[in-house]
């Protein structure tokens, strides 16, 4: 699974994009919608940061602020770094850990495609599934031989 890219690990169905003036209410719903702990921030198709549950905590509900009125651009972490899609998961997991967060935008040429998060580590299914492709990959390549 480490030695797999981020292109083939990410789910698209993950990526959960909102404009700067979404606010933290709009976001949070979404995020708890979509079972996803991360919105892209995203302004004409530019990544300008990332909101986690994190930032709602410790930026939003411990400063006091207003979860119906903030809106994310204000409490995101601006800039976050990205990684390409061709990128090892383990580089994405080292990355992580170095740096003190869960998620990070896959980005290429400037075009945000998803996003990646630490916990597809702990995921025992996706271990599974893993697991199964490469058998059934090897399977293949003997059957062809």
């Amino acid at each position: 699974m480490f030695e797999q890219s981020i292109g083939e690990l990410m789910d698209p169905h993950q990526l959960l994009q909102g404009p700067p003036s979404m606010t933290v209410h709009q976001a949070a719903s979404e995020m708890l919608h979509r079972s996803v702990g991360a919105v892209l921030v995203v302004d004409a198709g530019r990544l300008l940061g990332i909101f986690t549950e994190r930032d709602a905590v410790y930026r939003v509900i411990a400063a006091g602020l207003d979860v119906q009125t903030t809106p994310i651009g204000q409490v995101m972490t601006p800039q976050p770094r990205t990684l390409g899609p061709a990128e090892r998961y383990g580089v994405a997991l080292l990355l992580m850990r170095e740096h003190g967060f869960r998620h990070v935008p896959v980005v290429a040429r400037g075009e945000v495609l998803g996003i990646v998060s630490s916990r597809l580590a702990l995921d025992p299914e996706m271990e599974d599934f893993v697991a199964e492709a490469h058998r059934r990959d090897s399977f293949e390549q003997r059957a062809r031989s």
